[in-house]
């Protein structure tokens, strides 16, 4: 497929086999585009992800930057657009915030090793739906890629969140489709013929390759995954046609991510049934408010707003989905009630606190685990996640003196089977991942691993693996030597600069280095025919002239080859432990997904306890009975609340 690039004249740029007209970089380039014809193509240029043709013109637009040319490609300027690479982040999160996607393309070899235009290849593809930077994605909230098929009046509805790493499979009637998808909120939608795109307005769909939804080789994609024998266990003889959209997610998913990616962090399958769940249409689903408002959205009066006081985005993204797929099952809700009503008990006999609040308390100094924990396994993981890892696991026992002991709690607030909560892996399906005393709540760290990020990551690390200071001191003598080398530079300079003032007689020479010019001696303009004659004239300023001695080009070739060889050494070392922690995806995937549990349960309990709210008693038989009954988000608005029987 050619690639969609246009000149600012409208003529339209030879597709990839018609390069011969244009420069070597431009034929680089539109071979490059035409990998990603339907994306946003960022091209690395030294400091800078720069935009030619059509591309340009569109990111100008949308991301309102400057709009300007590179010279002339065959006989046309060329229109030309940028965003610095060290903040690219804010772009990339405007543009899929507006259903854009982008190819980052990234220089692969080093300045000055090939002739022409260096090497340069797509790593990486950022669309809506396979996102799991945490400057790309709301903190509160997953958004899905969404699958679907269609066959004998059926309909199989797959979707995935890739920075929890859960899959979910249904199967439905088509009047239930649109229910389904308003409940999801696809941020991508696949579908393997676009005659379905009328089906599943209003969300804009992808076509992908029919075969890719094949339902027996998603299945052994599936059982590969999950490294499994059978996916019997799961249920999944309720969502035959699902299987197969579960199949276009994965193949799309290694379409973006690279297919050296092992995916280890998608280690949760769950299926749901039409009976698990209340189903309701966009329109009650609206009319109800349950996570936004009729008049101000998101930010508006609605059901998510009052009950959520969750101290993580985990918790706060668990509540909305209970929120927004209410079940049916008894003792699913009975086993929450339990947990919030353990939560509310005093759990500090000093202070007279109940447990939620010391939960809360302590669960705000955790971060994102669940999304750490999916770029760990995508590979796309930064210094300062681990840091953060390890302050979280770190945080654990205080956890636990918080909420008591597990096996004190009787009941479960996530009961076996619960077909809402992505709690269980293959591992533990068997036993439910929540309060009661047969389960395996898992509250702690995975064996090893906080003893590794302790030795392994520097107390403080720096943004990027690029700036160095990532790894610990005394993690490798290798690294620790070379850092020696660079920190005994500043004792150098001044030993160096003391001898040749004394040498030379010039009081105010000085030696020095900066980045662009390395190690220079300087020595101000009307002293400059002192210097000796075995200086060497570097450069020449306004007020001074700068020079090099044979002994200072020989530190600084070994101090900068010390430099380049330890931040390389560092990128391995940083690399080779991301690698060894993929291990522990699963584990702190179940960590998290109990984290979030503990989060929403004492986020429920507060809320419950501040509006004095009264735990119902539920039946089975039909009927309703409410007296003094309070609309909960109703009564926030105004001044006083008149209570109604029911």
């Amino acid at each position: 497929m050619e690639p969609s690039v246009h000149n600012t004249q409208g003529k339209t740029a030879p597709g990839a086999d018609d390069l011969s007209a244009h420069t070597p970089m431009m034929q680089q380039y539109l071979s490059l585009k035409a990998q990603a014809p339907d994306m946003l193509l960022f091209y690395r240029m030294g400091d800078f992800y720069e935009l030619f043709f059509d591309d340009a013109l569109r990111a100008a637009r949308l991301l309102q930057i400057t709009l300007t040319h590179r010279g002339q490609s065959a006989g046309s300027p060329i229109p030309m657009a940028g965003v610095p690479f060290h903040s690219v982040d804010q772009y990339l999160a405007k543009l899929v915030a507006v259903g854009e996607s982008v190819a980052i393309c990234e220089q692969i070899g080093e300045p000055g090793q090939q002739k022409g235009p260096m090497p340069r290849r797509i790593v990486r593809i950022v669309t809506p739906g396979t996102l799991t930077d945490a400057g790309l994605l709301p903190d509160r909230e997953n958004r899905p890629l969404v699958s679907v098929v269609t066959q004998g009046g059926r309909w199989g509805v797959a979707s995935l969140s890739l920075s929890a790493g859960t899959i979910e499979l249904t199967d439905i009637e088509p009047d239930l489709l649109q229910a389904t998808l308003d409940a999801l909120r696809p941020a991508e939608l696949l579908i393997p013929d676009m005659s379905m795109q009328g089906a599943c307005q209003p969300w804009r769909a992808i076509e992908r390759p029919s075969w890719h939804f094949d339902a027996a080789h998603s299945a052994q994609q599936l059982r590969t995954l999950l490294e499994v024998s059978s996916l019997e266990p799961f249920g999944i003889a309720q969502a035959p046609l699902a299987v197969g959209a579960a199949g276009a997610l994965l193949a799309y998913v290694r379409a973006t991510q690279g297919e050296q990616r092992s995916l280890r962090n998608i280690n949760d399958l769950r299926v749901r049934s039409e009976q698990d769940a209340v189903v309701m249409d966009a329109a009650a689903r609206r009319n109800l408010e349950i996570t936004e408002s009729l008049q101000g959205g998101a930010d508006g009066p609605c059901l998510l707003r009052v009950l959520d006081r969750c101290a993580t985005g985990m918790g706060s993204r668990r509540l909305r989905h209970w929120l927004s797929n209410p079940v049916r099952q008894m003792q699913v809700l009975r086993g929450r009630q339990a947990g919030i009503q353990w939560l509310q008990q005093t759990g500090d006999p000093v202070q007279g606190r109940p447990r939620f609040a010391g939960v809360l308390d302590t669960l705000r100094g955790f971060s994102d685990i669940e999304r750490i924990a999916s770029r760990i396994a995508l590979g796309s993981t930064r210094p300062r996640d681990l840091s953060a890892l390890r302050t979280s696991l770190q945080l654990l026992p205080a956890l636990q003196a918080a909420i008591g002991h597990p096996t004190a709690v009787q009941t479960s607030a996530i009961p076996e089977n619960d077909p809402t909560d992505a709690t269980q892996t293959a591992a533990n399906r068997s036993h439910a991942n929540g309060w009661n005393t047969d389960s395996p709540m898992t509250l702690t760290a995975p064996d090893g691993l906080l003893d590794l990020l302790m030795r392994a990551i520097a107390p403080e690390p720096a943004n990027a693996v690029r700036d160095g200071g990532v790894m610990a001191d005394g993690y490798s003598a290798e690294l620790d030597e070379l850092r020696a080398l660079q920190q005994g530079a500043g004792e150098f300079l001044i030993a160096m600069e003391a001898r040749e003032r004394e040498a030379t007689g010039i009081a105010n020479l000085k030696v020095e280095y900066n980045r662009v010019h390395g190690f220079y001696i300087e020595i101000p303009a009307g002293q400059a025919a002192r210097a000796p004659e075995h200086y060497r004239r570097r450069q020449t300023m306004k007020n001074a002239e700068r020079f090099i001695t044979p002994e200072l080009k020989q530190f600084e070739d070994k101090a900068l080859s010390a430099k380049d060889r330890s931040l390389a050494l560092e990128k391995h070392l940083f690399e080779t432990l991301v690698a060894q922690l993929e291990s522990h995806v699963s584990a702190l995937l179940s960590l998290a997904r109990t984290l979030a549990t503990i989060d929403t349960l004492a986020s429920l309990a507060l809320v419950s306890a501040e509006r004095q709210w009264v735990c119902p008693e539920l039946k089975t038989t039909p009927g309703i009975h409410i007296e003094a009954g309070r609309h909960p988000v109703v009564e926030t608005e105004v001044e006083q609340f008149t209570p109604n029987d029911c």
